[in-house]
């Protein structure tokens, strides 16, 4: 299972990568394994406000369908479209081709309260 160091994560499974003064956000390896084979991704339009520990979109697998979770609260400035033809990058590139949406934060700080890396792996193995 791949954790980036460089990211942070949320307790819901969010990873999160700071680009200046927006973040990029998708789900980690350890979600999309658990979720199995990804066949749709819903995500919000361009303009929409995210806020902090509320829905922003879903993940249906052959499984399940499952919420996604914002990792902080702030404005969507980039939707991945690629997600709407091609769900499977989800399992196939979750930290590359398969992020999910960009924020432009209302309080970058935020990024600081979620879990580094190495937090993120003690969570996923208990």
């Amino acid at each position: 299972m791949t954790i980036p160091k460089e990211l942070h994560y949320s307790k819901e499974h969010e990873w999160v990568k700071t680009e200046g003064d927006k973040v990029r956000i998708g789900i980690s390896h350890f979600a999309q394994s658990e979720l199995g084979d990804i066949v749709f991704v819903e995500l919000p339009e361009v303009g929409d406000e995210v806020n902090v520990d509320e829905p922003f979109g879903s993940v249906e697998s052959v499984k399940t369908v499952s919420e996604l979770y914002a990792p902080l609260s702030g404005k969507v400035v980039e939707v991945n479209e690629d997600l709407n033809d091609n769900p499977e990058y989800v399992n196939e590139s979750p930290y590359e081709k398969a992020w999910m949406i960009v924020v432009e934060p209302r309080d970058l700080s935020e990024v600081e309260k979620l879990m580094t890396a190495e937090e993120y792996e003690e969570m996923v193995k208990e």
